[in-house]
C-alpha cells in the first residue's frame, strides 16, 4: 500500500461528506456498529509498508488509540482534526521524506474486537479507514496494546527495514488504564490468533522494539492514578486532556528529537502557544548522549 498522496482538498471532501465536526460525539463520528473483517488481525496475514514510484523512501507511521468508553474524545480528536493535522504538517515539515500511516485501535482484553488495523497508507484513505473503524465503547479494565505490538512485530513487511535498516515509529494514545500483564500468551492468541509461548507485556515490547521505536502518550486528567507500573515500559509523554489538540506537534517533535534534531530548533519551529506544551512533552521522553529519545 501508499500510493497516492495526501492533499488538503481531498480532507476538505471528506470532512464535508462526512459532516465531521469534533463536536459530535463518538457515535456520530465512528459508525461501524462492528469490526470490518478486513480491520480484524486475525484475518491479516501482513501489513505491507513497501516504497513506491510516489513515495521511494517511506516511513511507517502508526498512531494507535485506546478506544475504550473514557476515550471517545480523543477519537473524535483525531478522527475530525488531529490526524489531518499531523499529516500536514508531517509535509510541511518535512519531517520524514514519504511518511505512510497505519491508524490502529486497542480496547479492552474483554471486548469482542479488543483490536483494529488499517492499512499503511499515504492519501486520504488514512483518514477514510479510520472513520471505518468499530468503536466499541467497551470496559475499564486491562487494555491490550501489548497485542498491536505483537501484530507489528509479527504481521508487517516494511521496506524501510528491510531495504534501509530504519525504523518506524509508533505512538500509543490512552488514558491511565492499566495494559494488560496477566495470560498475556493467551490473550495474543484470542485477539491475533497467534500461539506464543511465555510472552510477557516486556517481552513483546522488546520485539516491536527491533522494528519500530515505541512511544506511549498518556491523557492525563484531575482523576488519574499512579500507575507508573502499569503503563508503556518505554518512552511517555504525558499531556493534559486539554492539549489534546496539539497531538500532531507532539507527535512531530518526538519524531525528530528520535532523530537528531536539536531541541531548540524542535521548539523553535512552533506557534508561541504551543511551545510550552511540545516542550513540557519532550521533557519527560529519556535523552540519550547523543541528544537522541531512547526507549528504557
Amino acid at each position: 500500500m501508499g500510493y497516492g498522496s495526501y492533499s488538503a482538498s481531498d480532507w476538505s471532501k471528506l470532512k464535508s461528506s462526512r459532516q465531521l465536526s469534533n463536536d459530535q460525539n463518538v457515535q456520530e463520528v465512528f459508525k461501524s456498529t462492528e469490526c470490518n473483517p478486513k480491520f480484524d488481525p486475525k484475518y491479516i496475514g501482513t501489513r505491507e509498508c513497501f516504497d513506491s514510484e510516489d513515495h521511494p523512501n517511506t516511513t511507517p507511521i502508526v498512531v494507535g488509540l485506546d478506544v475504550t468508553a473514557s476515550m471517545g474524545y480523543l477519537a473524535v480528536e483525531v478522527a475530525t482534526n488531529a490526524l489531518n493535522e499531523l499529516i500536514m504538517k508531517l509535509y510541511s515539515t518535512n519531517t520524514v521524506e514519504d511518511p505512510a500511516l497505519m491508524c490502529a485501535a486497542y480496547g479492552d482484553f474483554n471486548d469482542s474486537s479488543p483490536l483494529q488495523v488499517t492499512q499503511f497508507e499515504s492519501d486520504i484513505r488514512i483518514a477514510e479507514q479510520l472513520l471505518e473503524l468499530y468503536f466499541e465503547n467497551g470496559g475499564y479494565g486491562e487494555v491490550v496494546p501489548t497485542c498491536l505490538w505483537h501484530f507489528l512485530a509479527h504481521h508487517t513487511n516494511i521496506d524501510a527495514i528491510n531495504k534501509r535498516n530504519d525504523k518506524g515509529f509508533v505512538f500509543t494514545i490512552g488514558d491511565d488504564a492499566k495494559i494488560r500483564t496477566d495470560a498475556v500468551s493467551e490473550t495474543i492468541e484470542r485477539v491475533v490468533g497467534d500461539s506464543v509461548e511465555d510472552a510477557s507485556r516486556e517481552s513483546v515490547l522488546k520485539e516491536v522494539q527491533e522494528k519500530f521505536h515505541v512511544f506511549h502518550i498518556m491523557i492525563d486528567d484531575r482523576h488519574l492514578r499512579e500507575r507508573n507500573e502499569d503503563i508503556l515500559v518505554g518512552n511517555k509523554i504525558k499531556i493534559s486532556e486539554a492539549d489534546i489538540e496539539y497531538l500532531p506537534q507532539i507527535i512531530i517533535s518526538t519524531i525528530q528529537l528520535q532523530q537528531g534534531k536539536d531541541m531548540d530548533d524542535i521548539i523553535g519551529q512552533w506557534d508561541d502557544i504551543c511551545v510550552p506544551i511540545v516542550s513540557g512533552a519532550l521533557k519527560q521522553l529519556a535523552i540519550s548522549d547523543n541528544g537522541q529519545a531512547v526507549n528504557l
